[in-house]
């Protein structure tokens, strides 16, 4: 029974407890947006207090946004809260998108607050930066053909008479703003050139043409239009050394003369087995005949002996036989002496 006057003795402290705590929530959240408010206001660029708080819970950053807007504003640049914050939320860099396009502003360059997100948000993960890209267009750069990180110095063009040539050009480019998105990169640009580079020394008829005029070869790739569909535009080809290479020429000759020699010694040695397989295919041939020989010879004597007891043949005749024999024998060891005599 003594709680509610116990309740009603403590709610006055309850009540100052809250609004102390009432209190300091709205102290710091003076002490944390005041600044910027007033910051925002002093430059002409006011901001609602209730919008800095909100943008805590948006998840903005709002010194960010404040900033930013001041600076787009003392460039002469309008653009909302709302604006800011939408690319803010979209993992842009407002900070980069607001220079790039104060920095466009002041060189005269067409650049709207829409594609410099789009751009921002293209090159976020390249390691470029839309600043880059602005700053490009206002100082043209210049990018080394080929390119020397790559490990190759010179670029070598063969001419019609065989003469092989090394060539390095420095092309100066400017960012094309309305191609960057959706634009080929640098390495296009090098590839093209290079590509140009390779016709213009090959349809010469002679290296000394190339030597003699170098800038024929920048008119000749600059005709091709190799900045089509690129995120650049190349305002100048230059050649900046360019020497002889070898005799390109003399040494495909020689190694086709080299390839032709092989091919030869291939197909004799192919014609060389073949004599030596069909001298050993005759070879065999003669062997087989000679063994048919002796296979005949080896009957005779079986013949003469069956002749004998049939009859058909006598003692005279035989002995006739053996003489005719003997003779045979004595006239080829006579044909056989001067071949001796000669070996």
């Amino acid at each position: 029974m003594n709680t509610i006057p116990v309740l009603a003795n403590l709610l006055p402290l309850i009540l100052a407890v809250f609004g102390v705590l009432v209190l300091l929530v709205i102290g710091l959240i003076f002490v944390n947006f005041l600044g910027l408010w007033i910051q925002a206001k002093a430059a002409g660029t006011p901001v609602s207090f209730l919008n800095l708080v909100f943008m805590r819970f948006r998840k903005v950053h709002p010194a960010t946004i404040v900033n930013s807007r001041i600076t787009a504003a003392k460039a002469g640049l309008d653009y909302t809260t709302d604006q800011l914050e939408a690319h803010y939320l979209a993992g842009g860099d407002i900070i980069n998108v607001v220079l790039a396009l104060v920095a466009a502003e002041k060189a005269g360059i067409s650049l709207s607050f829409d594609r410099a997100c789009a751009i921002d948000l293209a090159t976020k993960d390249t390691g470029k930066t839309v600043l880059e890209a602005v700053r490009t267009s206002i100082n043209p750069k210049v990018i080394d053909c080929p390119n020397p990180t790559a490990g190759i110095t010179k670029i070598t063009a063969v001419a019609k008479d065989g003469i092989g040539v090394n060539v390095r050009a420095r092309v100066t480019v400017r960012t094309n703003l309305d191609r960057f998105v959706g634009g080929a990169t640098e390495e296009t640009i090098i590839a093209r050139v290079g590509e140009g580079i390779v016709t213009s020394v090959g349809s010469a008829a002679s290296y000394k043409t190339v030597l003699e005029n170098p800038d024929s070869i920048s008119h000749l790739v600059l005709g091709k239009g190799v900045d089509a569909a690129t995120a650049f535009e190349i305002l100048s080809i230059d050649i900046a050394d360019v020497d002889v290479a070898d005799n390109v020429g003399a040494r495909l000759q020689t190694e086709q003369a080299e390839a032709d020699k092989r091919v030869a010694q291939a197909k004799a040695e192919m014609r060389r087995a073949a004599a030596v397989a069909s001298e050993q295919e005759m070879s065999a041939r003669t062997q087989e005949m000679q063994a048919k020989v002796v296979e005949a010879e080896a009957t005779v004597p079986m013949a003469i002996a069956e002749a004998f007891r049939n009859g058909q043949l006598g003692v005279m005749d035989y002995a006739k036989y053996q003489n005719v024999v003997a003779d045979t024998k004595m006239r080829d060891s006579i044909g056989d002496e001067p071949n001796e005599t000669q070996s």
